[in-house]
């Protein structure tokens, strides 16, 4: 059995799920799917020795992990973005994907997730992304992002605490969310504002999500 096959790594089901969720959010299923079913299939066949995340039913990850990254596609264009404790490239792979144009550092200080984040770039040919194996205060790019993305990582203040020096001047932090976080967006730093709250629906996933967005106050 060749694992690196998507068509034989990943379960009928979960092939079907993806389609109809990209379809679903207004993304192209012909282009996208299959690097996307390459790289659900590496993620589960790393995941079968590492433990890079704990969801391992594939149609659970299409959901939560594929999708889930995508939802927040339409407020992510052209530019670089700093995908911080990224973990197995969530959600800077799927971004990256979608979106070619788009530069993408993948922020990851653990080693083995560090690794897969490599095989992953190198073996779907990822132009546009690279990784970065290092605590996001320890990066040291001030100014040289865009946007900054982080899916599960903290509060949005422990997320500026370690990750504003990377934003440019302009730049936004897009934090993933469930339910809308109206104690974190009140417990800024001061110099920061949500300038955007986005409820976002996810295909095949109960439950709230929201995109914040933040940026620097004049």
């Amino acid at each position: 059995m060749n694992d690196s096959d998507p068509s034989v790594a990943v379960p009928a089901q979960a092939q079907a799920d993806l389609y109809a969720g990209l379809a679903d959010l207004g993304l192209d299923a012909a282009a996208l799917a299959p690097p996307l079913l390459a790289y659900l299939a590496l993620l589960l066949r790393w995941n079968r020795t590492y433990n890079l995340t704990a969801i391992r039913d594939p149609r659970q990850m299409v959901t939560r992990h594929l999708l889930d990254s995508l939802a927040m596609h339409p407020f992510v264009g052209e530019g670089r973005l700093a995908d911080l404790g990224t973990g197995p490239g969530l959600p800077g792979i799927p971004l990256a994907i979608a979106h070619p144009r788009l530069q993408v550092t993948l922020v990851e200080s653990n080693g083995k997730k560090a690794r897969f984040l490599r095989e992953a770039v190198r073996t779907l040919r990822l132009g546009n992304a690279r990784v970065a194996e290092i605590r996001a205060e320890a990066l040291d790019a001030p100014g040289a992002y865009d946007l900054l993305t982080a899916r599960a990582l903290d509060t949005l203040a422990g997320i500026l605490a370690v990750g504003a020096h990377l934003l440019a001047p302009g730049g936004r932090l897009l934090a993933m969310k469930g339910v809308r976080p109206d104690d974190e967006i009140a417990a800024l730093p001061a110099g920061w504002a949500a300038t955007a709250v986005h409820p976002l629906s996810v295909p095949g996933l109960d439950g709230e999500r929201h995109l914040v967005e933040v940026g620097r106050t004049a």
